[in-house]
């Protein structure tokens, strides 16, 4: 199977008209960040205008201020909402929550930034709940600064899971080569391994099987990586982890006929599936699956938050404090994200 024809959205029929093209809310994440940048990079592509009405949640200053550096020409203007917005081209619509100062640093962590890019996610939840955009695709929020500004969250995923009341999410990231899907996320490598029971993982495996399937794909294969290096290799490393927190979730979720295969080395699941032999690999934790994702694909790499009752993409990067406001962050994975967005929305409304 060639995976880029399998990554999740990739399906699409004719486009709708104009006025009927998916309505997304994209938050402008931290205005510190590259976020504004890659927002305003974003929405002058032309393959982002031709696929979805893009409401920008954010602050308007700061979205001009990034529109001059990359050299953006269209017209950023506020709106009080989504009932409002005019999707003419050369215009970029925002709910202006007018948060930040006009001379805020770039590149410098603040509370204030990061109690706006809260304020930004809060307000795509409250129109996505209310079913007054289709999705959300959000820019990098600093998770240092959410936590200056009291928000204890270990970043979107979370975040979202809390605004939405959702007890519980799955990241999965995606390339044109490569879909991942994480059992843990946002914890310490101990913490992560006593945390892995196989309900969780059981869990973790029918949200990505059942996102891959609204996506297309009507029977993914699915492999699912080991704890420790060669899946234990039959006891010699590790405490059995394999045996006691992964198999049985497996033999259970074969039993409901998923075509799922595992414990899996992680060494090689990533190059098999890389390869198009499985369409999703489940990651134990943060840095098995990031890691070969952000090798294979970060300019064009995705975040997909799986699980909440709306359809959330984000790029998969953070806020670039070391290039912001020089107009050079790329903006390939906020358009890909984006897209996924667009594809997610379709799917869910056929």
């Amino acid at each position: 199977m060639n995976p880029a024809e399998h990554t999740p959205g990739r399906a699409r029929t004719t486009a709708p008209p104009p006025d009927r093209l998916p309505l997304v809310a994209v938050t402008m994440g931290d205005g510190a960040g590259v976020g504004p940048e890659i927002v305003m990079k974003a929405l002058a592509h032309p393959d982002t205008v031709r696929r979805c009405r893009p409401l920008v949640i954010g602050d308007a200053r700061s979205l001009r201020r990034a529109a001059a550096l990359v050299g953006s020409e269209d017209t950023v203007v506020p709106v009080p909402g989504p009932g409002e917005a005019d999707w003419t081209p050369g215009r970029v619509n925002v709910v202006d929550l007018d948060l930040l100062p006009a001379d805020l640093p770039w590149g410098r962590l603040s509370a204030e930034a990061g109690e706006a890019a809260y304020r930004y996610v809060e307000e795509a939840a409250r129109l996505a709940v209310r079913g007054d955009v289709d999705a959300i695709c959000t820019a990098p929020l600093n998770k240092e600064a959410l936590h200056l500004a009291g928000h204890a969250y270990a970043g979107h995923t979370e975040l979202l899971a809390s605004l939405t009341g959702t007890d519980e999410v799955s990241m999965m990231l995606t390339t044109p080569d490569l879909n991942v899907i994480h059992v843990t996320t946002h914890l310490g490598l101990i913490d992560a391994v006593h945390r892995i029971d196989p309900p969780l993982v059981e869990r973790t495996v029918r949200r990505g099987h059942q996102a891959l399937v609204r996506a297309g794909i009507p029977e993914p294969v699915i492999g699912v990586c080991g704890i420790n290096p060669h899946a234990g290799e039959n006891g010699l490393f590790g405490n059995g982890e394999e045996e006691t927190k992964i198999a049985p979730a497996v033999a259970a979720l074969r039993a409901d006929g998923i075509d799922v295969h595992g414990p899996l080395p992680a060494d090689t699941a990533f190059f098999l599936a890389a390869r198009g032999d499985y369409d999703l690999i489940v990651a134990m934790y943060h840095d098995q699956g990031h890691a070969p994702v952000k090798v294979l694909g970060i300019e064009n790499g995705v975040n997909v938050t799986v699980g909440l009752p709306v359809i959330r993409t984000s790029v998969d990067h953070g806020t670039a404090f070391d290039i912001a406001g020089t107009g050079t962050a790329r903006g390939d994975s906020m358009v890909e994200a984006l897209r996924q967005a667009v594809a997610l929305a379709t799917e869910r409304h056929r």
